[in-house]
C-alpha cells in the first residue's frame, strides 16, 4: 500500500483555492524559503504517515456528506517531493469529480522540464498549480493564496480558468479553528499583524 507523510489535514476549508475544499499539508520540504509561514512543514521525517486508501476513503465520505465539496487542496510542505504517492491520490479523487490545486515552491517551468514522470503525473491530474517560492522581499497579500509577488497561477484545465480574469476581486481570508486539547490553528493568508496577535497567544500554529 502507498502512503504519505502528512502535516495536517483540514476537512473543511475556504481559503487554500477556490470554493469549499479539503486540504492536505504533506510534511517534508527541501526548498525552505526564508520567511516560510509553516517552517514546522520541513522535516522530512517529521509528521505522521498515513494510508493513501484511508485518506481518500476520508475525502470520499466527506464529499458525500457535503455536497458543496468542490475540490482537494495539496500543499506543505513540498508537495512535489511526494509527487509519486500525490498522483495516486488525485487520480481517485478526480474519478468522484473534484478538482485538485496543488501548491509547489518549484516553479513551472522546471516542472515541466524535468525528466521526473511522477512530477508530470501530479501536474497532468492538477487542475490549479500555483508555483514559485515564497520571497519574503516580494511579500503581497493583494491576490487570493499567494504569499509573494512572484508566485503564478497556472490554469491547466478549464475548470477555473472563468477565475484568470478575477482574481483581484478575490479577498484572503483567514480561518482560525479551536481544537478540543485547546490548541488553535489558523489557516489562510493574513496580515503581519493579525499573525502576531494570534503567535502572541501562545497556542497558534500557522497553516497557510
Amino acid at each position: 500500500m502507498s502512503s504519505l507523510r502528512i502535516s495536517r489535514i483540514e476537512k473543511k476549508t475556504r481559503v487554500e483555492g477556490p470554493g469549499l475544499r479539503y486540504a492536505i499539508w504533506v510534511q517534508g520540504c527541501l526548498i525552505r524559503c526564508e520567511g516560510c509561514f509553516n517552517p514546522h512543514t520541513w522535516d522530512m521525517n517529521g509528521g505522521i504517515v498515513q494510508d493513501i486508501d484511508e485518506i481518500f476513503s476520508d475525502i470520499e465520505s466527506t464529499s458525500q456528506t457535503t455536497p458543496e465539496l468542490e475540490g482537494v487542496t495539496f500543499l506543505g510542505g513540498e508537495p512535489f517531493h511526494q509527487a509519486q504517492e500525490l498522483s495516486i491520490l488525485a487520480s481517485k479523487i478526480k474519478k468522484i469529480g473534484l478538482s485538485i490545486v496543488t501548491f509547489t515552491g518549484y516553479d513551472y517551468a522546471s516542472i515541466i522540464n524535468s525528466n521526473n514522470p511522477n512530477w508530470h503525473r501530479l501536474i497532468k491530474a492538477t487542475d490549479l498549480l500555483i508555483d514559485g517560492p515564497y520571497i519574503e522581499s516580494k511579500h503581497d497579500l493583494s491576490y487570493p493564496w499567494i504569499g509573494s509577488k512572484n508566485q503564478k497561477y497556472r490554469f491547466l484545465s478549464d475548470v477555473y480558468k472563468h477565475l484568470e480574469d478575477y482574481l483581484s476581486t478575490i479577498q484572503n481570508k483567514l480561518e482560525i479553528n479551536i481544537h478540543p486539547n485547546g490548541t488553535i490553528t489558523a489557516n489562510g493568508m493574513a496580515n503581519s499583524v493579525d499573525l502576531d496577535m494570534l503567535l502572541q497567544l501562545g497556542y497558534v500554529r500557522k497553516e497557510e
